[in-house]
C-alpha cells in the first residue's frame, strides 16, 4: 500500500456495466486514498452505453473506460491490488487468477442491469439502482479507518459491506 493509496479491482464477467460503474464511482469519490480499476473474466470488449449514461448523470467523468480481461492485472508489472471485489455472481463463482500481493477479497454482488428488459426508463432505473448500491458500498469502504484496523477486521468489514 504505497503512498497510502489503496488499489482496488472490481471484477465482473463482461466488464461492461457493473464493474465499470464501480471503477468510475470510486475514482470520482476517492481522495487519492483509493485508485480503482475494473476487469472481466470474459470481457465483452464494449462498455455498455447505459453504464456511461448513468455515470454521467451522477457527474462522474465517462472517458477512458474500456472492457478488459482480468489477466491484465495478474501479470507482472501491473499495480498490486489491495482489494479485489466481484460485483456479479458469475465472476464470484469462477476460479480467479492468483493476484500478486494477496489482496483482500469480497463479493459485492449486484443485479445485472443490462439483463433488464422493458422500456428505456426501466433499463435506466435498473442501472441507476445498481450505481446507487455500489456508491453506498464504496462510501462505506472509504469510511473504514484502514490504518487503525487489523487486516482480519478489514476483511470482515469488506465482506459485511457486500451485504448492505
Amino acid at each position: 500500500m504505497l503512498d497510502n493509496t489503496f488499489n482496488v479491482l472490481f471484477i465482473c464477467t463482461g466488464n461492461s456495466a457493473r464493474s465499470i460503474m464501480a471503477e468510475g464511482l470510486m475514482n470520482s469519490l476517492a481522495d487519492r486514498r483509493f485508485k480503482a480499476y475494473s476487469a472481466g473474466s470474459r470481457p465483452t470488449g464494449v462498455v455498455n452505453p447505459l453504464a456511461l449514461q448513468t455515470l454521467a448523470s451522477l457527474h462522474v467523468p465517462t472517458d477512458g473506460f474500456c472492457s478488459k480481461s482480468w489477466d491484465e492485472f495478474a501479470a507482472a508489472g501491473t499495480p498490486i491490488m489491495d482489494f479485489v471485489f466481484t460485483v456479479c455472481d458469475s465472476a464470484a463463482g469462477e476460479a480467479c487468477p492468483v493476484w500478486p500481493g494477496q489482496p483482500m477479497t469480497a463479493h459485492w454482488g449486484v443485479p445485472d442491469p443490462a439483463a433488464v428488459e422493458g422500456s428505456e426508463a426501466a433499463k435506466l432505473q435498473a442501472f441507476r439502482d445498481v450505481a446507487i448500491t455500489l456508491k453506498r458500498r464504496i462510501e462505506l469502504l472509504m469510511a473504514l479507518p484502514m490504518t487503525k484496523l487489523e487486516p482480519l477486521a478489514i476483511q470482515h468489514e469488506i465482506k459485511q459491506i457486500g451485504t448492505r
